[in-house]
C-alpha cells in the first residue's frame, strides 16, 4: 500500500503549480531544490522550472493568478493588461518572451509588439 503524501506537500500543491514547480518526495530532493522541512526533518521538496524560460513561465503564471483566468482565455483587454503587467515585471527583456507570450495566448508576435506600442502611448501621455 502507497502511503499517503505529508499535508505540507499537499498544502504547497496550489503554489507549486503557480510556479510551474514540481514537488517531490524527500528521497528524490536533489540540489538546486528547496527542500521542505517539517518539524525539522525535509519531507519533500520543490524544484522550479531551470534557467531564464523558467522565470517567464513564473511571470506568466502569476499574471494569470492575478487576473483569474488562462492566458490563452483572456478577453482582449485582459491580454492587453496582462502584456502591460508582464512589461512592467521585465518579461520582455527575455529573449523569445515575446513569441512564448504571443504562443501562450494564442496571438501573433505582430499582436503582442502592438500591445506593448500601446502600453507605451498610454504611459507617454
Amino acid at each position: 500500500m502507497k502511503s499517503a503524501r505529508h499535508p505540507l506537500l499537499r498544502a504547497l500543491e496550489p503554489v507549486a503549480d503557480a510556479l510551474r514547480a514540481e514537488i517531490v518526495g524527500a528521497k528524490q530532493v536533489r540540489p538546486g531544490d528547496v527542500p521542505l522541512v517539517w518539524e525539522g526533518a525535509v519531507v519533500g521538496g520543490l524544484r522550479l522550472p531551470s534557467g531564464m524560460h523558467g522565470t517567464l513561465d513564473r511571470m506568466m503564471a502569476t499574471v494569470e493568478h492575478e487576473i483569474g483566468v488562462p492566458l490563452g482565455e483572456m478577453s482582449r483587454e485582459e491580454k492587453q493588461r496582462a502584456v502591460r503587467m508582464l512589461e512592467t515585471r521585465g518579461a520582455f527583456d527575455l529573449r523569445r518572451s515575446v513569441e512564448t507570450v504571443a504562443d501562450a495566448m494564442g496571438v501573433s508576435r505582430f499582436t503582442i509588439y502592438n500591445y506593448l506600442n500601446a502600453s507605451g502611448r498610454e504611459r507617454a501621455t
